[in-house]
């Protein structure tokens, strides 16, 4: 027999039902579902990762073997691999799996009435109080996504300007008097923030936030130095608060599994990545063209293709350069290239210069494509010299993506957790001190 869960918050309907699909045979198959699975089908309420939910599973003694659910279509593949003669689920999806009958025997059990996890996460009444700092473009489109994570709750805003702050709240069903305060009186009222206020702001914001024992989370770009970056995540583990980069690319099911297969050797060893990312704008009295405001290329666009180069490549690189071309002291255009040891990688940024916007990582063996725009990962390819081993993987990329981030930053309090293997700290700090380098202007050829 197989049968299929996720198993959040393990109680006794679980148990029940487990025990009901191990009573029609001998050996008993449970399929686990992975975190990119459910984030891919959109659940993103999920409070334990998979690593905790199989080992609850395993802890009741029915499972004889556990395996873990990654993508849609894998039940039939599993019941073929298997030799499965009876798959059993609970009797919510009444009908929903009648096509497997093709397969094996399909049997829907009774539910145990009165538990599931949707009502056990909704009486612990855990939510997080969040704050949110700065009311600018991105604070609205994150406003649209928090509805889609349990567990949170934006109470308030705050923004130096009051009359901005209040303009927001009224939008976003927001208590205007939850907003018109003084920035002590807005920590008062929360648990954690979310920065989303100029570049900047971003450090002493974030700095006064830790050290009144909040959670942050904090847009792109983190920080605009290794030393500001490396000194708030130093903060933040002394006073065991979670400190996490918004880094929305991070955290999304696709790019997740690009970076699994990328690592597990598909395409041999990494050698070389490639990635770019432009963005034509032509309003440039915009904060993005002011060099007051830390505008520029770099500061705007770098982050997300660092990620992917730190991610693949590490942070152990052994030579940075840069060539960028300027406009009124602002840079519109910046190639930076990374020597590693035994790979090298290139990120190509335009404010001013638009660029393919894909990411190319090639290995001794074959190259993954993602292609424009990469950082929005919904589809990426596999490729070999012989075409008919290429492999095409597609994924539901939700809403503007800050809702992964979000859910990482919400799960990783609840569970109490201070790093996340999505972008770990290590990787954050290594980002920031790229960017800091940049600013210094060390390595750096001024195109004419």
């Amino acid at each position: 027999m197989i049968t299929y869960g996720t198993y959040d918050l393990l109680h006794q309907g679980h148990v029940n039902l487990l025990r009901r699909a191990k009573a029609l045979g001998d050996y008993l198959i449970v399929g686990v579902t992975s975190d990119s699975f459910d984030k891919e089908r959109g659940k993103l309420n999920v409070r334990n990762n998979v690593l905790e939910r199989v080992e609850a599973v395993k802890g009741t003694g029915l499972a004889d073997q556990i395996v873990i659910e990654d993508y849609v279509g894998q039940k039939i593949d599993d019941i073929q691999k298997y030799g499965v003669d009876i798959f059993a689920i609970g009797s919510d999806w009444e009908g929903h799996f009648d096509y497997l009958n093709e397969y094996c025997k399909v049997v829907y059990l009774p539910r145990t009435e009165g538990v599931s996890s949707t009502m056990l996460r909704a009486e612990s009444q855990e939510f997080v109080k969040l704050g949110i700092i700065g009311t600018g473009r991105i604070a609205g489109r994150f406003m649209a996504e928090t509805s889609y994570v349990n567990g949170v709750d934006v109470v308030s805003a705050f923004n130096p300007q009051a009359v901005e702050a209040e303009r927001f709240a009224v939008q976003y069903g927001i208590h205007p008097c939850a907003c018109s305060c003084s920035f002590d009186d807005f920590l008062d009222k929360v648990d954690a923030v979310y920065i989303a206020s100029p570049h900047l702001t971003h450090y002493d914001y974030a700095k006064c936030a830790l050290l009144a024992g909040k959670h942050v989370l904090c847009e792109i770009p983190f920080m605009l130095s290794g030393r500001e970056a490396r000194e708030l995540y130093e903060l933040a583990e002394a006073r065991e608060l979670v400190l996490l980069e918004a880094s929305k690319t991070a955290y999304c099911p696709a790019w997740t599994h690009l970076l699994v297969l990328a690592k597990s050797g598909v395409i041999g060893e990494v050698v070389d990545v490639k990635a770019s990312l432009s963005k034509l704008m032509a309003d440039t009295s915009l904060r993005e063209f002011d060099r007051q405001q830390a505008g520029g290329a770099v500061t705007e666009l770098a982050p997300l293709c660092l990620m992917a180069i730190i991610k693949l490549l590490g942070v152990n690189y052994k030579e940075l350069r840069f060539y960028t071309k300027l406009q009124n002291e602002v840079d519109v255009f910046t190639k930076g290239e990374i020597i590693y040891g035994s790979s090298v990688a290139s990120f190509t940024l335009g404010l001013g210069v638009k660029t393919e916007g894909n990411l190319v990582i090639s290995g001794t063996k074959g190259y993954i494509l993602v292609p424009s725009p990469w950082w929005l990962t919904n589809y990426f390819e596999v490729c070999y010299e012989d075409r008919n081993k290429n492999k095409h993987y597609f994924y539901t990329y939700q809403g503007e993506g800050l809702r992964y981030e979000l859910q990482e930053f919400v799960s990783m309090i609840f569970n109490g957790r201070m790093s996340s293997y999505r972008l770990r700290r290590k990787e954050s700090m290594a980002i920031a001190e790229i960017i800091g380098n940049y600013r210094e202007g060390e390595n750096t050829i001024i195109l004419a």
